[in-house]
């Protein structure tokens, strides 16, 4: 085997043993260690022009103590990094939060998953978030009763606590002032505070901060719960023996799925809570609406109250839910054709997404020049379509045993399980297994973000 020396730039390698035996591209490699120059790179001048990867060394005549040249650029090298590896534990804490991807859990108190699952649920509407971070610590005039004011201040840590920390919070204040405004919460059985039902206490807070979560010049009816989460359903009422019709108006926070031996869907649920021909108004606009609002809660009948037990039983038939919820079909005939046009909009827009022709039509864009000088109407338009941004769900037979947990889709489109203090990733298809038919979790509220455009 000859010993040659390279010559590569201003560097001279001597003292490479050359095996004859293997081809040229075994010798490139050897040079790779010792330049960096990748074997593809290398151009190697020998006896007849550049040394080829195939080439046969007994016909090259290379001798013991032969100078060869390369030309060739070597890879770039890597540098030490200046910081070494940060783990995500050796973060501060705030960092932590944001590099986890999703708020903390919630210690279980003793039964109060059903309080855990109700806060987890809500704590994902962050204009909810907003409102609570700008409620000032101060009572606000005469109409706010210290308990109620302390809940929301209690519910404002709350959340601030979850989005600040990557540990478990323990949400004992808030549980106090809870069982302080809302007694029945602090019942106790053999000196064990009862589980309790988590629809109550989804209904109880958010009426609270209806009352609470209000400007100096707004009233509850008009505040920022309201805004998100309000619905005013009119009822048309017919008296069959005079033919004469009447209006009831009434204000709730939450659709009622009524749950029969033919509900199999959401939507059949719906139209039997319906079934008295209710509509939503919204007077702001001078018009009747079915819907007014950025979010929409979904509360599925399975309780109702068994004498023979004497307590709430459960229906555990399955009733799918969707994860995009059109509640076109509920609206009145003049709701939809005023629908349509920001419904086209919305087509043409996940179409574009497609490369699909767009159907948007002149007449359209005329009403949006039209109704775009009413400052009353919003930007942005609803649609009538909902997707499915959180679910509370329960476990077991009766609403005041059994266990609760809240599933939250995040900001990028993952499902968390907030099983009290152990929060955990789910896949999409998981959450539509959660419609009951067994003793499995399902679904108990839904709660749905509008689609705007």
């Amino acid at each position: 085997m000859p010993t040659v020396s390279v010559k590569w730039q201003k560097e001279t390698f001597p003292g490479i043993e050359i095996d004859t035996s293997q081809p040229p591209t075994v010798f490139k490699t050897q040079l790779y260690t010792l330049t960096g120059v990748p074997p593809e790179r290398q151009k190697i001048m020998v006896k007849g022009g550049i040394l080829k990867d195939d080439a046969d060394w007994s016909t090259l005549g290379v001798k013991e103590g032969q100078k060869l040249m390369m030309i060739g650029t070597a890879d770039e090298i890597v540098k030490a990094p200046e910081k070494g590896p940060v783990f995500v534990e050796d973060l501060p804490e705030e960092e932590q939060a944001v590099a986890l991807g999703h708020s903390a859990g919630l210690y279980n108190l003793g039964n109060t998953c059903y309080m855990n699952s109700t806060l987890q649920c809500l704590h994902s509407v962050p204009e909810l978030k907003s409102a609570l971070l700008s409620y000032s610590d101060n009572v606000r005039g005469n109409a706010v009763d210290q308990a109620s004011h302390n809940l929301t201040v209690a519910t404002r840590n709350t959340f601030g606590e979850l989005d600040q920390s990557v540990r478990p919070v323990a949400p004992l204040l808030f549980l106090q002032t809870l069982r302080k405004k809302y007694p029945q919460f602090a019942q106790q059985q053999n000196n064990v505070y009862m589980q309790q039902d988590a629809e109550e206490c989804w209904t109880q807070l958010v009426y609270t901060l209806s009352q609470t979560l209000t400007s100096e010049t707004s009233e509850p009816l008009t505040g920022p719960m309201k805004e998100l989460f309000g619905i005013d359903l009119v009822s048309r009422v017919h008296c069959a023996e005079s033919g004469e019709e009447s209006l009831e108006r009434e204000s709730v926070y939450s659709l009622k799925c009524h749950i029969s031996h033919d509900v199999n869907h959401l939507h059949e649920g719906l139209k039997h809570g319906l079934k008295s021909e209710l509509e939503k108004a919204s007077p702001s606009l001078g018009r009747t609406a079915l819907y007014t609002r950025e979010y929409l809660t979904v509360q599925f009948v399975r309780f109702f109250w068994k004498r023979e037990s004497n307590q709430k039983a459960k229906i555990l038939r399955k009733v799918d839910y969707p994860l995009e919820l059109d509640v076109y079909d509920f609206c009145s005939d003049e709701l939809k054709q005023k629908l349509q046009a920001p419904r086209q909009m919305l087509r043409d827009v996940e179409n574009a997404k497609f490369g699909l022709k767009t159907q948007a039509k002149a007449s359209s864009s005329k009403e949006n020049e039209g109704s775009s000088t009413d400052s009353s109407v919003p930007k942005k338009q609803l649609t009538g379509i909902y997707d499915l941004i959180a679910v509370l769900t329960h476990k077991g037979r009766s609403a005041d045993s059994g266990h609760y947990v809240g599933w939250v889709k995040q900001d990028d489109g993952k499902w968390i399980e907030f099983d009290d203090d152990n929060p955990s990733i789910r896949k999409e298809e998981e959450i539509l297994k959660l419609s009951g038919g067994g003793d499995w979790h399902m679904a108990y509220i839904c709660l749905y973000k509008a689609r705007v455009i």
